[in-house]
Formats: C-alpha cells, structure tokens, sequence
C-alpha cells in the first residue's frame, strides 16, 4: 500500500508568484504594450501548479487540486495575455 503525500500548497503558491513576477514585468513596460519576457514566466507557472495537481490527485484531496486547477489556469491565462499583447505591439509599431 503507497503511503500518502504530505498536503502541501506550495507548487500552487509558486505558480502564483511566477504569475504575479510576470505581470509586474508586464507593467513595467506598460500593461498595454505586453512583455515576452513576463508571459513566458507566466506560462512557465503552468508546470508547478502541474505538479500541485499531481500531488492533489494523489491525496485525495479536493483543496489541493482545486487549488492548482486555479493555478494552471491563471499561469496560463495571464501568460496568453501578456504574449498576446506583446506580438500586437510588435506588430503596431
């Protein structure tokens, strides 16, 4: 029998902080103009909140995988954003 994972929250709390590093780099260039560099970091978010998921199905639990279900979904939206923008300001100008 497989002894079960330790609840931990912290793949999701990384990916929320590598959204949260991507949009601040969005805003330093302008919100509007986007930034390659941030959404990439942004969509990268995507792989711990992956992982959180993982641990979330493995435990069982409902928190953790709701959690990182959030998680992936906002790495990757604001990801999409910010590299969406960029290309149509690359384009503009």
């Amino acid at each position: 029998m497989a002894q079960p994972v330790s609840d931990s929250k912290l793949p999701a709390a990384i990916a929320f902080g590598m959204c949260a590093v991507g949009l601040v780099l969005g805003l330093i260039g302008g919100f509007w103009s986007g930034s390659y560099a941030g959404g990439i970091i942004a969509g990268l978010g995507a792989i711990p909140a992956m992982v959180g998921m993982w641990k979330g199905i493995q435990q069982e639990t409902q928190t953790t995988l709701g959690l990182s279900v959030l998680a992936v979904l906002s790495a990757l939206g604001v990801g999409a954003l910010l590299l969406i923008l960029a290309i149509v300001h690359t384009v503009r100008t």
